[in-house]
């Protein structure tokens, strides 16, 4: 049964690792993935990639290791995919802990779009963990330049996916 479920995931991983790679504009990590991410949390299962696993290494005592078998914290890529979810996806990759959107026209824009790319380090929920990057910019004589962003827009941004993080967190050890 162990070797079973650490199969599972490892097709898992290379699955949403090969979606990862391809550029497509879907969400990296499925709904029927995210589940088996919460189980493994839940159940606390070793096997290949998560518990006592050889590779994302094992979980240290008394850690805050949320990973759920992805290379970064499960929770934070999750919230950062559902904040910037607005955005069309260009590229994510779970086991990097990078996710790129690609340009965003908002309807009221007047002559403006926006791009980010967020960065997950480590598999802790902590709030160095995150860093979103905001890139803006505006129509000026036919083209495209750039412009500065509001600081406080990315730190909107920043806030939102870590209060969702720790919301999905919550959900999860409470159930």
């Amino acid at each position: 049964m162990r070797m079973r479920s650490g199969l599972l995931v490892a097709l898992l991983v290379a699955a949403i690792s090969l979606t990862a790679c391809s550029g497509v504009r879907r969400e990296a990590v499925s709904d029927d993935a995210w589940k088996e991410v919460k189980l493994q949390q839940r159940s606390g299962d070793g096997g290949l990639f998560g518990g006592d696993g050889i590779l994302f290494g094992g979980k240290k005592s008394g850690g805050d290791d949320q990973g759920g078998g992805l290379g970064v914290n499960a929770f934070l890529w999750r919230s950062s995919l559902d904040t910037l979810s607005f955005m069309p996806l260009s590229q994510a990759d779970p086991l990097g802990g990078v996710i790129i959107t690609d340009w965003f026209q908002p309807p009221n824009g007047n002559g403006e779009r926006f791009r980010a790319t967020a960065y997950i380090f480590g598999r802790q929920l902590r709030s160095e963990a995150i860093r979103v990057a905001v890139y803006r910019q505006v129509m000026q004589g036919g083209q495209w330049v750039d412009s500065p962003v509001n600081p406080s827009t990315v730190t909107e941004i920043e806030n939102r996916i870590l209060a969702k993080a720790r919301e999905m967190r919550a959900e999860v050890m409470g159930s």
